[in-house]
């Protein structure tokens, strides 16, 4: 066996093992690679675009939260104004009452207190025409002498 001969025998199989596989083996495998390569590329396209979406997603529902917060603590100060007014109606319109019922009490004490010296004026008057008729020993006539127990009624 020649050595020469064997390496050329190998080296043409091998040339030919080449040429068959950049031929037809070769531009497929290629062809597969550079799809994976262009379908990983859009995936991490896609995957940076997805992350850029969540980022502005999550910076608008942070902002809605804020707003949400600013409009939920306005209601709770429009809330506690307005029960600070109704608070505050309600002690003037309590206030209000009381003071009624007060001058209500008073016009009453007083209406009572004219009547109680009315009764008393006469009950005086009474007394001093029973006083004076037992001074006298005869009867005054209350009917004739209105006027005159009436003045003397006044000045008590």
């Amino acid at each position: 066996m020649n050595i020469n001969m064997t390496f050329f025998g190998q080296m043409l199989t091998f040339a030919v093992l080449i040429w068959v596989t950049m031929k037809f083996i070769w531009p497929p495998l290629n062809a597969a690679i550079e799809e994976r390569q262009r379908k990983i590329a859009e995936g991490l396209a896609a995957a940076d675009n997805s992350q850029k979406a969540l980022e502005q997603a999550q910076s608008n529902a942070d902002a809605a939260i804020r707003e949400a917060r600013v409009k939920a603590n306005e209601i709770i100060e429009q809330a506690h104004q307005r029960a600070n007014q109704i608070v505050e109606q309600a002690h003037s319109e309590a206030v209000a009452a009381a003071n009624r019922q007060k001058d209500a009490a008073q016009a009453e004490i007083a209406a009572a207190s004219n009547r109680a010296r009315e009764e008393l004026r006469a009950q005086v008057a009474t007394l001093a025409v029973a006083g004076a008729e037992k001074v006298l020993r005869r009867e005054i006539d209350p009917n004739a002498h209105r006027a005159l127990l009436d003045e003397l009624a006044a000045q008590l």
